[in-house]
């Protein structure tokens, strides 16, 4: 398994997998829910994961002539 296919599969995991600790948690932050926050930032966060993986990926890269 490639570098960037472990990074594929960090927010799923995170967002995920992360659910039910986050769903236990009753404080507020940013004014949100913490579980409502827990999504938001893991949406921005497969944002930044998948911008690594576009930038780490060989098959993206130009070749150069």
């Amino acid at each position: 398994m490639k570098f960037i296919h472990v990074l594929g599969l960090i927010p799923f995991i995170g967002m995920l997998g992360g659910l039910p600790f986050a769903n236990k948690v009753s404080s507020f932050v940013l004014g949100l829910p913490f579980l409502l926050f827990w999504i938001v930032l893991w949406v921005i966060l497969t944002s930044v994961v998948m911008v690594l993986v576009n930038y780490l990926d060989p098959a993206n890269r130009e070749e150069e002539a």
